[in-house]
């Protein structure tokens, strides 16, 4: 089972991604948090304990334990971290998704397109 805790639902995941995806199993997004800026070290280890708890609760529903899941994690950098170190102490795989960033300019106007690449575990 693969846990999507990002802020980019699996739902508007493309055709790529989403077989990516499947090696793991099936797919549960559960939405990263939103991260208070001001928050210090404590908050972001009682945040970290809260979505550990979220992961076991979940993991329970669904008959799995931590160490046979992969965690999807990508945000805020401090929470992820935080999340990750935690997350491997118990045994869960964590990965991270690889995008190409194709830009073009049009107008003077840039836009960029993010497409899905590879998975990649954390170390």
């Amino acid at each position: 089972m693969l846990i999507n805790l990002s802020n980019h639902p699996s739902a508007n995941w493309s055709s790529e991604q989403l077989d990516a995806a499947r090696v793991y199993g099936s797919i549960i997004d559960m939405p990263f948090p939103n991260i208070a800026p001001a928050g210090d070290g404590e908050y972001i280890q009682s945040l970290c304990e809260e979505y550990l708890r979220k992961i076991d609760g979940t993991c329970k529903d669904v008959a799995c334990n931590v160490s046979t899941i992969a965690v999807h994690i990508m945000g805020e950098m401090t929470f992820t971290f935080a999340m990750v170190k935690a997350l491997q102490g118990k045994g869960t795989t964590c990965i991270a998704s690889t995008t190409e960033r194709v830009t073009k300019e049009e107008n003077g106007v840039k836009t960029s397109e993010f497409r899905f690449v590879s998975f990649r575990n954390y170390q």
